[in-house]
């Protein structure tokens, strides 16, 4: 995972970690936010974590008030996304995604190309990163669907065998 694996993060209950974690497996990494009109992909995503979770795959979610419709508190987040959308993902800290306080993982993740060859800031909300073990990275605007088949394809052809 390179450069990616050794970044410090802390998780939504206050643990350090860092992705070596998630070693070997394939990571969807998303800014999500809990009163944006694209919070629905919440459900997606489990449904994802439910299906390739056992095979190697994670989602994980990184709340962002950025964009000014996250909740205030790490605990209201974590309650808002376990009580409407069933989450089991691993869950962060809040972070900023963009600007001079940006987090050190978005400031590597926002270096990766989307399909249009555009990099640099995140535009939105549920802006996905899939991240494969090879430490090559997919980048997914935040009105692609979690299950779309671009996505769907490039997590399976990664999946551990």
């Amino acid at each position: 995972m390179t450069a990616l694996a050794s970044i410090p993060l802390t998780t939504i209950d206050g643990r350090t970690t860092s992705l070596d974690e998630y070693e070997g497996k394939v990571l969807l990494i998303v800014n999500v936010a809990s009163r944006c009109g694209l919070a629905p992909q919440y459900e997606t995503l489990e449904e994802l974590q439910r299906t390739y979770g056992e095979r190697g795959f994670t989602v994980l979610g990184f709340p962002s008030n950025q964009f000014l419709q996250e909740l205030g508190s790490e605990d209201a987040i974590a309650e808002y996304c376990s009580m409407t959308w069933g989450v089991t993902f691993p869950m962060f800290e809040k972070v900023k995604v963009n600007g001079r306080s940006q987090h050190p993982l978005y400031a590597e993740l926002t270096k990766a190309q989307d399909d249009a060859g555009k990099a640099g800031r995140v535009k939105w909300n549920f802006e996905k990163f899939v991240v494969a073990p090879s430490g090559e990275i997919r980048r997914f605007r935040p009105t692609t669907l979690p299950d779309a088949p671009e996505v769907i394809a490039f997590i399976e052809a990664n999946l551990p065998a």
